[in-house]
């Protein structure tokens, strides 16, 4: 339902129409969901310095970081409060940044094709490789991920 203003001369009739207008206009904002409302953001890099890339997904956070909130995106990875696992999982080289805030309608997280992720910071291209493993496992699982490795 779209507002269409009253250009009637009589101020009796006009008076009225606003009164219908404004009640309507009030009760289709609240229906009007916002396009962010309902997702919730991965944190971001705190700081230039030590910022690693998951090999997953790219969402980029500093070591201390993936170290107090493992990656938003990969729980699975278990990088929570495990340095082994993040040394394993993320990775110091990507090229380029990229800051999402809805990737259900960014073309950029469509190309890159993260756009089922959560908005946040993400690497253009990541350079890695998870152990072979762990490439198994996530295989298995159906689970793709963006790295490539170094040539």
């Amino acid at each position: 339902m779209s507002y269409m203003p009253n250009y009637n001369d009589d101020d009796s009739n006009s008076s009225q129409n606003n009164e219908e207008d404004s009640s309507g206009a009030e009760s289709e904002e609240e229906d009007i969901p916002t396009a962010l409302s309902d997702l919730k953001l991965a944190s971001v890099p705190d700081s230039l310095k030590g910022i690693r890339a998951c090999l997953r997904c790219g969402l980029l956070k500093t070591g201390e970081q993936f170290l107090s909130d493992g990656c938003d995106n990969c729980p699975f990875l278990d990088l929570h409060q495990n340095a082994d696992m993040i040394h394993k999982c993320t990775t110091v080289f990507f090229d380029g940044t990229v800051a999402v805030m809805d990737p259900r309608e960014s073309w950029t997280a469509k190309w890159l094709r993260i756009d089922s992720y959560m908005p946040g910071v993400y690497a253009i291209s990541i350079t890695g490789q998870f152990p072979k493993d762990m490439e198994e496992d996530l295989e298995a699982a159906g689970r793709r991920w963006r790295c490539k490795p170094s040539k």
